[in-house]
This record gives structure tokens, sequence and C-alpha cells, in this order.
């Protein structure tokens, strides 16, 4: 009988156990990836793996709790944290950094317990909460699953009861570990005109810090995404690599610390920089989403993955058309008036694209906006160059059959305007010393309420006005000079991240009221292009460099992390060493437009254009909603190519554009990917100049996908700045 009992005894701990631990193991899962946190003995949550998805949940007991970095052999509890407080054991950067109201700098959460909700079938949220035993400070770790895309969104929310507010100095959105011999980092930087340079070092023991401190126009210089290569450098379509971009549209911070074990921690958020954050009692601080797909076969399938995730979950109507349009600032300039816009509509029709977009000028009337030094803020029509006003030229579009679209900057001015005569304290600018400014401008404060008001009514007064405007580019063309809130007074440490919260407010109030408007996100170029601000735009500007050879490399770039469908790409009059055919094959790859004077060309050019805006609109499923596959890189060639598949694989296109080859070069043929390896393929060039004809040698015959991918096609030529465009379609 004792021996029953104690047979029973026995089994129920056991039972105990077995529900113990699957209590302390968190499991964050997409179809490929999982991220395993396990709750340790000290009551504290430890990252146990990251990595391919393990196919057994027998295996999770086999994981350690957290990694022991002492080394004296003794039970440290430093090791891989899930959110680790600054001040106590570990030895490295934290995730949270807070001074609480005795002085104390130290923060130690614990686990205190997970919930998980499946969204829909693709989608599972799950909440962690943490809370330090000795201060009434909370944090909720989230993370919600794309389980087909093979993406995961992370990010914190921090409270406290703590009876006068405490100072964050460091709120990372997430941290993540990695255990592996080397790790190589691609960064993305540049400048107006020059975006997204990619470089590729090697981390090495200690910090390589990736920030911007701009505050507005925040990536000017620094791009809000990266790539870890785990192992080796990052390629295309071989190795494991770590993809990661933050939803931000402000200042941001990446940080890759290589510890004395040789592992990596990754940290990302908002950059603390004068940011020491006073958040009060039953405040809640919601850190910015930070986004990451792990892919085991190189950049191009992780991009492929974002990709999808972003045009399903993330950018605004993901899944909806796009509009061509013709811009008309390359043609004009500030110099126009009712006549040139309406010949310009005519010409839009006669192109063959959807829209007209009035761009910089149409504005102010005390300071007329005819250069970029006067006029911003004065958001009333210029009754010189427009007296009939905006509606007219809304009624004239329709009359010449395109929509109208137009240009605003609202949340800017210029010194010389009567906003900033009448309401000063509306910008950010320094009491007591002499004013900087960029691009003769200043930023106006939108911390300040009344300031979000004004810059949400200047979109809604002109949409009250003109219900059927189809479209919006919405520029932002200075970072934050003169660093100096008047209305914050004493508290100018949160401006940085106030300002960036009024900047969201606005934009949901007019997605709110208006859901079907398209908007584009530009910034002097593309120093706008994160996630958080693209769940309001359909689309963003790139760059004002519209040189084709340069936006080879700019759209490249781009392309890891976007897709094409919300990357605006305008054929201008940028490099006229380049053949129109060249600039417009060019933007065709992405979400296509056109800038130029329909004057400028001849009638084979003309006809050239209107034929490729056929194509595109014939092709557009494929081009905006396809995946998008990266082939021959510019950074490694004299030629480039990428293509389009559709997602039945019927249909797809590939891009062939030759740089700068070289005199008697060997011509390497092109290898497809993502085709249907047993479909027949019929290969046809498209976008030919008027009169001329195919000298591709396979042109209008027919491939198995398995040959296309495999040996290729001798899509390239011997001939500097030249193009191809190649229709591929299942037989």
């Amino acid at each position: 009988m004792r021996k029953e009992l104690l047979l029973c005894t026995i089994m129920l701990l056991s039972m105990l156990q077995v529900k113990a631990t699957e209590k302390e193991t968190i499991r964050i899962s997409t179809n490929e990836t999982d991220l395993i946190l396990k709750v340790a003995p000290n009551g504290r949550l430890y990252q146990s793996y990251l990595g391919k998805r393990l196919m057994n949940d027998i295996d999770l007991k086999h994981l350690p709790y957290y990694i022991n970095a002492g080394s004296d052999g003794s039970n440290s509890p430093r090791g891989w944290e899930v959110y680790p407080g600054s001040g106590a054991e570990d030895y490295f950067e934290p995730a949270l950094a807070i001074t609480h109201n005795d002085g104390n700098m130290t923060t130690i959460l614990s686990y205190v317990s997970s919930e998980t909700q499946k969204v829909d079938n693709n989608v599972t949220e799950t909440k962690i909460y943490l809370k330090d035993k000795v201060y009434p400070v909370d944090v909720t770790v989230h993370y919600v699953t794309y389980a087909n895309e093979n993406v995961i969104k992370t990010w914190t929310t921090l409270k406290h009861k703590e009876k006068r507010p405490v100072t964050l100095w460091r709120y990372a959105s997430n941290m993540l570990y990695f255990e592996n011999k080397r790790y190589f980092l691609t960064e993305f930087s540049g400048d107006w005109a020059k975006e997204v340079n990619m470089n590729t070092q090697e981390l090495l023991f200690g910090k390589k810090v990736l920030d911007t401190k701009l505050g507005s126009r925040a990536a000017m210089h620094t791009y809000p995404f990266f790539e870890v290569g785990l192992d080796k450098v990052p390629s295309e379509n071989e190795g494991n690599v770590l993809m990661g971009t933050l939803g931000w549209t402000g200042n941001f911070q990446f940080t890759f610390e290589v510890d004395n074990a040789g592992n990596l921690r990754v940290i990302s958020g908002i950059n603390p920089y004068a940011s020491a954050y006073e958040l009060k009692p039953d405040e809640v601080f919601t850190t910015p989403e930070f986004i990451f797909t792990l892919s085991d076969s190189g950049t191009g399938k992780a991009s492929r993955h974002i990709h999808d995730w972003a045009r399903g979950y993330q950018i605004k109507d993901g899944k909806g058309d796009r509009l061509t349009l013709l811009n008309n600032w390359e043609a004009t300039y500030f110099d126009f008036d009712e006549q040139k816009l309406e010949e310009l509509m005519k010409e839009a029709k006669s192109l063959g694209v959807d829209m007209f977009l009035l761009d910089d000028g149409w504005f102010a009337n005390k300071y007329p906006r005819s250069s970029d030094n006067a006029g911003l803020g004065d958001w009333e029509v210029n009754k010189n160059k427009l007296p009939n006003g905006i509606p007219h030229l809304v009624r004239s579009a329709k009359e010449a059959g395109v929509k109208f679209g137009i240009w605003i900057e609202p949340e800017m001015v210029n010194p010389k305007s009567e906003l900033f005569e009448k309401h000063p304290e509306w910008a950010i600018h320094l009491p007591n010393r002499e004013t900087y400014y960029f691009r003769n401008q200043l930023v106006l404060d939108l911390s300040n309420p009344k300031v979000q008001d004004y810059v949400f009514g200047v979109v809604d007064k002109i949409m009250t006005e003109n219900p059927d405007l189809a479209y919006f580019k919405w520029d932002c063309n200075s970072p934050i000079t003169n660093v100096y809130s008047p209305y914050l007074n004493e508290k100018q440490n949160q401006l940085y991240i106030n300002h960036v919260r009024g900047v969201y407010n606005v934009f949901k109030r007019v997605k709110d009221k208006y859901p079907d408007l398209p908007m584009m996100l530009c910034s002097g170029g593309g120093a706008r292009c994160d996630y958080e601000a693209l769940k309001y735009f359909t689309e963003f500007w790139c760059s004002d460099n519209t040189d084709p050879i340069q936006r080879l490399y700019i759209q490249w770039g781009y392309s890891h992390f976007f897709p094409p469908k919300s990357m605006c790409a305008h054929v201008t009059s940028w490099n006229k060493n380049t053949s129109i055919k060249f600039r417009t094959d060019v933007a065709m790859m992405c979400k296509m437009g056109f800038d130029i004077s329909l004057k400028e060309m001849n009638e084979n050019e003309l006809g050239y254009c209107q034929s490729a805006v056929a194509n595109y609109n014939r092709l557009k499923t494929v081009i905006l909603d396809g995946d998008f596959f990266r082939l021959v890189s510019p950074y490694e060639s004299n030629h480039t190519a990428v293509m389009h598949v559709g997602k039945d694989k019927k249909k797809a296109i590939l891009y062939a554009y030759d740089i700068l080859p070289l005199y008697g070069e060997k011509i390497i043929p092109v290898r497809l990917q993502g085709l249907d390896p047993k479909k027949i393929y019929k290969i046809e060039e498209i976008n030919l100049m008027p009169g001329e004809t195919s000298r591709l040698s396979s042109n209008g015959q027919t491939y198995t996908g398995d040959y296309l991918m495999k040996i290729g096609l001798n899509a390239f030529t011997t001939t500097g700045i030249s193009s191809r465009i190649i229709e591929i379609t299942q037989q």
C-alpha cells in the first residue's frame, strides 16, 4: 500500500513537473521559424532558441533555460534575457533603463504570465507580462507572427505605479541573440539623391551602432532596416540571414553587440539620444514595432516574405491598385498657370496614365510660392497662377479624362509666410540663438495639439472643397534643426518622441476620414521609408534622383524590404544621355509614373512611352502583386537583372539592363527564378521602339521553366546603357 502511495505521489509530482515545464516555455512560431522563450528557475525570461522551426514539440524540453555566461561555473543569471534591464548583473547593453523615484537605476524583470490568441488562421498574437519585484514597473512584450509570410512583429509597452514620474533613458522595442561563428552586417546609408547605398562589414567584438538624430526627414543618411548574415556574407539565394526593420518615422537606433563569448545581440528601437522620457504613473509608453524575418536561403527569399507581409498586412491598401501619373514638376517647376496645367492634363491622357499630379508652387498670396524660400504654411491657392482655384483644376482634369492629385508639405513652414507671422510659436526653433534654416524652412511642432489640428485641417479643407481629388503627394523636406519646442517648455527631452507621435496622430486622422485616398510618402526623396508611416500611405518616393543608372542601385537597395508596388519610380529628363526607352524600362519595374514634358519627345519616343504605359497597365498585376527576384546585382556586374513572377506562375517579366559593359566582355546568360519547372513558357521581348524588331535570339521561342532557371536566357548585350523587357507566358 505504501509502495502504491509512493508511486502515485511520484506520478503526480511528475505530472506537475510536466505542467510547470509547459508553462515555462513560450513558443512563438511561423511556418519556418521558432522563437522559443523559457522561464528559468530564477523566475526570469530568457531566449532559448531562435532559428528554423523545430519539427517535434518533445524536443523543446532539451533546450536550456538560458545561457550561463559565468566563467566561474556558477549558476549565473546573466544570459540571453528577453528584455534585460539596466544596473544589475548583465555587462552589456540593456533593453530597458529606468531611473526610479528614489534615484535607483536598476530594473530586474520577472515573468508573470503570458497569453496567446489566434487572430486568424495565419496570424497569432502573444503577450508576455513581466514585472519588477522591487519597483511597481510592468512591461508587456508583444509578438505577432505571420505564419505563411514567416514574419514576426514585436514591440513592448511600459507602465508603472510609482508616486512620481520615472525617467526612461533606454526603451528598446526588442532584443535578439545569435550564437554563430561569424556575423556580417549589411547597412543601408546615403544622402539626398544617393539613397540606400549597400555596404557589408564583419561584426567583431564590441558594438556597431546605426542611428539617426534628424528628428524629421529622419532616414536621410541612415535607413531603418538592416541585414545580418549568420556565418557568412548575406547573398541572394544562399545562407542564413536575419532581415529587420523598425516602424518609426523619427530617430531610430540599431545596436549590434558581439560579446566576450562571440555571441551577437541585436537591439532595435527609438534612439534615446536627447530623449530621456518622463513617464507618469499609469501612463503607457509604447515602443515602435520591430519587424523581422529569418531566411535559410538568402536575402531574396526573405525579401519576398516581407513583400507578401507588407502587401497583406501593413501598407495602406496593400492589395489594391496603384495609379500611373504625369507630374508637372520637371515640365514647369514653379512657373505655371491654368492653361499650362490644362495642356499637361491633356498630355497625361494622351500618354495613357491615370492621373495628373500638380506639384509644388500652387499656393500662397502675400508671399507667393515662386521658389522654395517663401509661402510654406499658407495653403490657399495662389490667385495669380490659379484664379479659379483647385475645383477648376479637378474639373479640367475630369474633362481631359484623367484624375487630379496635388502636392503638399503641411508639416513645414517658411519664415517668410503669413502662418509664421501669426504663429511663430508653432515652429520648432530656439528662443535665444540665431536660427539655422535647412532649405529655407522650419519644422512645425507636431507635439502641439493645435498644430496637429492645423496640419490635419490643410488636408481636410482641400478634400472638403474637392471631394473628387484623387491623390496627395505629402512631402517633408527638412530635418529638425534649432531643436526647441515652445509648447513643451521644460520637457524638451520629449520633443523627438512627442513630435513623431503628433505626426502619426495627423496621419491617422486623415486615414480615418479618407480611408480610400491614395497618398505618396515623400521626404526630400526617400528619407521617409518605414512601415509605421506606410500604414497611412499607399507608396513612397524613393529618391529625387531619377537618373536611371543610379535608380537601378536605389531600387535594388529598397527592394530588399519594400515591394515594388510601394516604390514610386518616374520617367524624367535626368541624364539625357540615356534613351527614353532605358529611362522608362527602369521605372517600369516599380510603381511607374512620368515627370517630363512630352513636348521634349519626338514622335517615336512618345509612341514608345504610350506603348510602354499600355504594357504596364496590361501587366500591372504581375508587377505590383507578383513575386520579385533580384537576379544579377549592379554591385557585382556591369549589368543588372530582376524579374516579377505572377503568383500562379503563368506570367513573368524579366528586366535586363546593360550599364557599362566592357569591350569584348563575355556575356553570361541570365538564369531566371520562380517559374514552374514543368511548364512551357513563350519568350517575347516587349517595350520596343516603334519600327524596331527584337534582336533577342530567343524571341518567340518556347522553353521549359526548368531550362530557363538552369540554363537561362541571353538577355544582356555589349551595348552600354541599353535595356530589354521580356514577357514570359505559360503556353
